[in-house]
């Protein structure tokens, strides 16, 4: 493996959202089957602020910042698919990621630390109860992602991921970007985001275990101050992980890479051809192999039409 940018994405409506250094691209097929492609300059406050690119501050300032690339490109993706006649404000997309906030506040804080004072007829020992506390958000978490993967829409969407890991795999081998390149690669990677939220649920059971237990108020308010720490050790985990070859740290981060496989599914010639427009738009000019082919101007024979979803 040579020397490559450091880039990553997510999954959006009928296509992929790419981030590198300088640039955000996202990639859409629509319903006429061409690929749209929008990019965008990444804009991140640590440019403004250095301190931010610390270990530990990163962490925070990048899933805050994901959290908005991310529901921009979504928006984006779901006018380009024909499913909205435009695309979110500001001031809606502040809305989205507040309600997104307190939904996910309850679903995996204050549900799991309120459901474990049930543990107390066993023991009213704090490390305990905040280890049962932490095992219950674990199966919160794995309970909704293996709910969510077996919706048809999701699952489609999921197929976009997997093309998504596939391609940034296959740029990071040096290969030209093909859809027959791609697709020899794995759909499972270890910066994926499921690895890293994870890692999150993992590392907070170790953190929120010394905390002793206090009332359901102190302790949902502690479990949500504490975030930014959790995140920033996750983040620093999952970093490691993404660059090292140890033997012990790519066992560890094996439970994420599994739960992929519910995350990710295999995606069709026409989803990858879509990854690859998305990729390419964020890398420099040097950075693109040759024999790397062009999606969207291509003469001849195309991957398969996708069947759209109603």
């Amino acid at each position: 493996m040579g020397n490559h940018l450091m880039v990553g994405g997510q999954a959006v409506i009928e296509g992929v959202m790419m981030r590198g250094p300088k640039l955000t691209a996202t990639a859409v097929r629509d319903p006429n089957g061409k690929i749209q492609v929008e990019t965008k300059d990444v804009h991140s406050i640590s440019d403004r602020y250095p301190i931010l690119k610390k270990p530990m501050l990163r962490g925070t300032v990048s899933l805050v910042e994901s959290l908005v690339i991310g529901i921009r490109s979504l928006s984006y993706s779901a006018k380009m698919a024909g499913e909205e006649d435009e695309q979110l404000s500001d001031k809606e997309m502040a809305g989205t990621i507040l309600f997104a906030l307190v939904l996910a506040s309850i679903l995996f804080i204050a549900i799991p630390t309120g459901a474990a004072r049930l543990f107390h007829v066993i023991t009213e020992d704090p490390f305990f109860l905040n280890l049962m506390e932490g095992f219950l958000r674990l199966a919160i978490f794995l309970g909704y992602i293996w709910g969510i993967s077996r919706m048809k829409d999701i699952r489609r969407v999921f197929q976009y991921h997997g093309a998504e890991h596939k391609t940034i795999h296959c740029y990071e081998a040096g290969l030209p970007l093909t859809v027959e390149n791609v697709q020899k690669f794995s759909r499972l990677h270890p910066r994926c985001g499921t690895n890293f939220l994870l890692i999150v649920m993992l590392v907070s059971i170790f953190v929120f275990a010394f905390l002793g237990w206090p009332s359901l108020a102190e302790r949902i308010a502690s479990r949500i101050l504490l975030l930014p720490v959790v995140a920033g050790i996750s983040y620093e985990i999952i970093r490691l992980a993404g660059r090292s070859e140890n033997p012990i740290i790519q066992t560890a981060i094996k439970p994420g890479l599994w739960l992929q496989y519910l995350t990710t599914r295999p995606p069709k010639d026409d989803m990858v051809a879509v990854a690859i427009e998305s990729l390419k738009a964020v890398l420099p000019e040097e950075e693109i192999i040759e024999g790397t082919v062009d999606y969207r101007h291509a003469e001849g024979p195309l991957p398969k039409p996708i069947e759209m979803v109603p």
